[in-house]
């Protein structure tokens, strides 16, 4: 069996794989990084995806499974639970940001110091083919391509929204 240092294991949820097989006329195509690693993370991460079924200015396109991998930076905490989910909006790259930052105060994200424990955290992984750099939005994220929680989610995602697939519809 491959190990891949700091993964614990996968599991699955009732929408954690999904894969929409319809597809709104949105402008743009977003990956979207959850993390959690205060109780009931699989549970948060269901009501948010419900949420954002019902949220008109998006459609959630595919979720990967749960990775659940070891805390990074601050360790003395525990485990983070990570999915990766793809989303179509008309949002521009920091509209669709400051959504993700509303959810993340639902949700009572709480920012006591860099790295601590969250009830979410929603990170704006990669934005249709887009690069943006200011001091508010920043895609791709920081660390995307480098971080076992964001790159092994991705890995897992299903069909067309692994990226490639269609990526040449958001240009």
């Amino acid at each position: 069996m491959l190990k891949i240092k700091g993964a614990r294991r996968l599991e699955t949820g009732r929408f954690f794989p999904f894969e929409s097989g319809e597809f709104r006329t949105f402008k743009y195509l977003a990956w979207v990084g959850l993390g959690s690693n205060i109780k009931d993370e699989k549970k948060r991460f269901c009501a948010l995806f419900r949420i954002l079924m019902d949220d008109r200015r998006l459609k959630v396109i595919a979720t990967s499974p749960f990775l659940i991998n070891a805390a990074f930076a601050y360790e003395a905490q525990k485990d983070f639970t990570n999915a990766v989910m793809v989303v179509q909006t008309n949002l521009h790259a920091r509209a669709f940001l400051k959504v993700l930052l509303y959810y993340e105060l639902k949700f009572k994200r709480e920012r006591t110091f860099k790295n601590a424990p969250r009830t979410l955290d929603l990170d704006l992984l990669y934005f249709s083919q887009k690069s943006k750099q200011d001091a508010w939005c920043r895609v791709p994220h920081i660390g995307a391509g480098e971080r076992i929680s964001v790159i092994l989610p991705l890995g897992l995602l299903k069909g067309r929204a692994s990226g490639s697939a269609y990526l040449h519809l958001y240009r």
